[in-house]
């Protein structure tokens, strides 16, 4: 078990400072959030105890009980019983779960979502056109095939669909970038699941990934993009109205 650094209650509540009455649960997490993810705090490091949090943050101590519990399960904070609460991870490595708290805690606006989604996808697609090994040429070849092979189980197929878009991020060689990815793609998923109805729209999401893997195969950025660009416009077209109310 690693040792905890000195304790620093005194320099983090002095950092958190007071929020105004009524506060929300959420706003408790965020204000906690900010400071885990300033880079003042290393990882292992002893947090003050709720009673000490809930009175420099001028909140009610099920308030931060509560925050607490959220960015535990989130993966931020270690509670212990009888020990105390310790931040798990330094700032970078906190990276892909405050955004995802972020994006939890915000309007899910899914047009948005899809903005962000094709424009992370287009930039991924031209890097992995100009980066994929031979290994991520595979992955791809193959997550295509078992695409081509599922058109009658559109289960299937759009586990290998998903399985192509992430051998993808692998190849583009950029980790902030697929945690970026993963995030959006999580928030979207109950609609992505479903938003291929039938073999005809199957295949056309198949023509297009084919167009994506031969632009990556010749290395053509440009040629990549562009081929994303486009699968990406049918794509958030179908997964658009299927979030449609």
């Amino acid at each position: 078990m690693p040792a905890y650094p000195d304790d620093r209650s005194a320099e983090i509540t002095a950092a958190l400072g007071a929020l105004p009455s009524g506060t929300p649960v959420s706003e408790v997490a965020r204000r906690l959030m900010d400071l885990f993810t300033s880079g003042d705090l290393e990882a292992g490091t002893r947090l003050p105890p709720e009673r000490q949090l809930a009175s420099t943050l001028g909140v009610g101590r099920s308030a931060v009980r509560e925050a607490l519990a959220a960015l535990e399960i989130l993966g931020i904070v270690d509670v212990r019983p009888g020990s105390g609460t310790y931040l798990r991870g330094t700032a970078s490595e906190l990276l892909p779960q405050t955004l995802r708290w972020g994006l939890l805690i915000g309007s899910k606006n899914t047009a948005e979502l899809l903005e962000l989604r094709s424009g992370l996808e287009i930039y991924v697609a031209r890097l992995a056109a100009g980066r994929a090994a031979a290994s991520d040429l595979s992955s791809l070849s193959g997550s295509l095939a078992r695409m081509r092979s599922g058109v009658s189980d559109l289960k299937s197929f759009a586990r290998a669909d998903l399985d192509f878009h992430n051998a993808l991020a692998t190849a583009a060689g950029n980790d902030t970038l697929v945690d970026l990815l993963h995030v959006v793609r999580s928030l979207l998923q109950v609609y992505a699941d479903r938003a291929v109805h039938d073999d005809a729209e199957a295949r056309i999401a198949i023509d297009e990934h084919g167009a994506v893997f031969r632009a990556i195969e010749a290395g053509d950025e440009d040629a990549a993009a562009s081929a994303m660009a486009t699968h990406m416009a049918t794509a958030s077209q179908r997964l658009a109205a299927e979030a449609a109310p």
